[in-house]
């Protein structure tokens, strides 16, 4: 049987439409760039995969997504020559579309039926013409390993949803993490007769800490009307509403209560607003069911504001009321650490009693004991953790740091000779007490050429290579996530190497962290923009290295850069930040978007951090960690007294920040032996950390 063209199926589609409909070149909103932390040598990749928004397993049941290079390769190869052909007939396909030109399009899209970027054409038609159920169902199965099925589908389902045609939407539907889908999922079982399990799954979709969106209140007006509706799930959404600081949404389940639980109700808003006034009230009240959670969100609410009281009112009541085990956890899990975030010596025991004490409680009692420079409590700490953690870099190098303050030097010795060959911030310490060099451990990825090759001749590389040549940075991206996601892990390697070719550092550096592959250091660490760098560098008289670290760690070399604060390019420049740049340098404001410029970034990025740099009496440390976390902010962690900057450094009380800075300072070590330079040392870059009266001026 001959196969019938796409383009035909949906011509005939388009014939019978009657109405015009308005086409946009757009497959999705604008994706957010941002810099997530990447923890020293190693990436957190969630930056890296923008396209896994789109993947809540709407999927195509039995597609397989890990399948051999070999066998999912491009069916036809184009020469430069003809895809450059097929790139103009694709771009005036896409003009057919927005001009609404049915006829011209599908005539132009049966030519491009191999063109890689084939199925975003179809999709676009697709998405504009929901009703088309059969040419939906087609292409879902055609192109079902395209990152366009899943957005086409979630669509498609809102659609037919709408048009109430229940069965259908049930027969397409799968599990997914999309709250309207999963509403009109319910709403379908309700419809077509499972009324009680769509009302359990009503519950639960209305029983959570924020407002869930329109589409759910169908579905919710049959709750509304059931048993399961009662004042139980009144008081499960209430306490997840606070737990989530959601007021107003609070108020609205208050509303439904009856009154008297109302009056309960108004309290427990109270003492999430102020909690140490309305303690005692709550106390002298006659107590009710709500009483102990009540009093253990008000304890947990008024630690973030004074420690102590909390601490008091909690020791001297906890007793009097039935408190869940989970909520006297997580209440002793905070007082504990909020103590040891001000470095108070009380901490330490409180940590130490925790019942179920998590890495993080264990973690911050060794760091309270450094804080204190308690080295047989360091000792005590770190044996307390579990064998893996133990053995983390981290702990093996301040384990050996207090045995040589224990008088233990030959276990000092062993455990820093042991680090000293890793490349990472703690591995750097040891060398430079052991007087040793840094150990750079270079090991290229062993990638073929033509493992490199089977990887760009697959249709999903194609595409993203495509986009790249049209100029479409966003689409260019999603497209290699998805298109990784369909990759043996085993070519992965292949995929970075191919990034690379591509001068995609960014990407590049992301795909090869998703394996856990950290010694192509050329590959992790590119060069890119070292005129610039150099310029700039020599113009704030600094070392280059320290701007090669800071824009590795800032945004892995995307200009594109943006954060979810809305930080901006390479050196990840906040709007603000920027304009009063400006104003030092006696430059007129071009706007927030000049900071993807990245001239102007790199001048910018350079000369903020220089002024920090000088505002920190040239402390590069105190300076990196004020570049993350403001300098007013950094002013208060300066200690009182002289103390060892890997100390200062490692009770620093922001995760962010504490990873941030030995990041880009090990980065800038591997950098600067990229240069191939020995100016440095980490020594140079850790000196003792004075009072603040004796290091920031201003």
């Amino acid at each position: 049987m001959k196969k019938i063209s796409p383009s035909i199926l949906l011509l005939s589609s388009a014939c019978l439409l009657q109405s015009s409909a308005v086409f946009s070149t757009d497959v999705s909103a604008p994706i957010q760039v941002s810099m997530l932390t990447d923890s020293q040598d190693e990436l957190h990749t969630d930056y890296a995969s923008p396209a896994d928004k789109y993947n809540d397993n709407t999927g195509q049941a039995g597609v397989e997504n890990t399948r051999s290079v070999s066998d999912a390769a491009a069916d036809k190869r184009f020469t430069d020559e003809e895809l450059a052909s097929l790139r103009k007939l694709f771009l005036q396909a896409e003009t057919a579309l927005k001009k609404n030109n049915d006829a011209n399009y599908f005539m132009l899209a049966d030519q491009l039926e191999e063109y890689p970027l084939y199925p975003s054409l179809q999709y676009k038609w697709l998405k504009k013409h929901l009703s088309r159920e059969r040419q939906i169902k087609h292409f879902l199965e055609e192109h079902a390993s395209s990152r366009y099925a899943d957005i086409l589908k979630r669509q498609w389902l809102s659609h037919l949803a709408r048009k109430g045609q229940w069965q259908t939407f049930i027969e397409h539907y799968s599990t997914t993490n999309n709250t309207r889908l999963n509403c009109y999922y319910r709403l379908a079982q309700f419809k077509t007769g499972e009324k009680q399990a769509a009302l359990e799954g009503a519950k639960n979709l209305w029983a959570v800490g924020r407002s869930q969106p329109k589409t759910c209140d169908p579905l919710f007006a049959k709750l509304k009307k059931s048993n399961l509706f009662n004042q139980e799930l009144f008081w499960l959404r209430f306490e997840a509403a606070l737990s989530n600081n959601k007021t107003s949404l609070a108020k609205y389940v208050k509303s439904l209560m009856t009154t008297g639980d109302q009056r309960t109700a108004d309290l427990w808003l109270q003492l999430h607003r102020n909690p140490g006034s309305h303690i005692p009230e709550l106390l002298s009240r006659t107590e009710t069911p709500q009483t102990p959670l009540m009093f253990a969100h008000a304890i947990y609410r008024l630690a973030g504001k004074d420690i102590y009281q909390a601490i008091d009112l909690w020791d001297n009541n906890k007793q009097r009321f039935d408190i869940s085990t989970e909520q006297y956890d997580r209440v002793e899990k905070r007082l504990a650490l909020k103590l040891a975030y001000k470095n108070e010596s009380d901490a330490y025991q409180r940590l130490g009693q925790l019942k179920n004490s998590d890495y993080k409680s264990k973690t911050w009692r060794i760091r309270v004991a450094l804080y204190e420079q308690n080295w047989p409590g360091v000792i005590t700490a770190i044996e307390d953790l579990s064998e893996a953690n133990r053995k983390l870099e981290k702990w093996q190098y301040w384990l050996a740091r207090a045995y040589q303050e224990t008088g233990r030097p030959i276990q000092a010795d062993e455990l820093l000779s042991e680090l000293s060959t890793k490349r990472d911030f703690y591995g750097y310490l040891a060398a430079d007490r052991l007087n040793r060099e840094y150990q750079l451990v270079h090991n290229p990825l062993d990638v073929t050429e033509q493992e490199i090759e089977a990887v760009r001749n697959r249709n999903e590389f194609l595409a993203a290579h495509e986009y790249i040549l049209l100029g479409r940075q966003n689409d260019a991206r999603q497209q290699w996530w998805h298109a990784l996601r369909q990759l043996d892990k085993d070519d992965y390697p292949a995929a970075a190497k191919l990034a690379q070719q591509w001068q995609w550092d960014t990407v590049a550096i992301f795909t090869i962290a998703k394996v856990k592959y950290w010694d192509d250091v050329e590959l992790r660490f590119p060069m890119s923009y070292s005129d610039k760098i150099q310029e700039n560098a020599a113009l704030q008289n600094l070392n280059p290295v320290i701007l090669y670290g800071l824009i590795r760690r800032e945004s892995a070399f995307n200009k594109d850069a943006r954060s979810p604060s809305g930080a901006r390019g390479l050196m990840q420049i906040m709007p603000r930040t920027g304009m009063q740049i400006a104003k030092d340098l006696k430059e007129s404001w071009s706007g927030k978007n000049s900071l993807y410029d990245p001239v102007k970034n790199l001048k910018y990025g350079s000369y903020y951090y220089q002024k920090l740099l000088n505002q920190f009496n040239g402390h590069y440390a105190i300076a990196l960690a004020a570049y993350n976390a403001g300098p007013n902010r950094v002013k208060k962690w300066l200690p009182d007294e002289s103390v060892p900057a890997d100390i200062w450094i490692e009770t620093i009380p922001f995760h962010e920040t504490r990873e941030y800075v030995t990041t880009v300072l090990v980065y800038a070590m591997i950098y600067q032996q990229r240069l191939q330079s020995d100016e440095l040392t980490m020594a140079d870059l850790t000196r003792e950390v004075q009072p603040l009266i004796d290091v920031a001026s201003k």
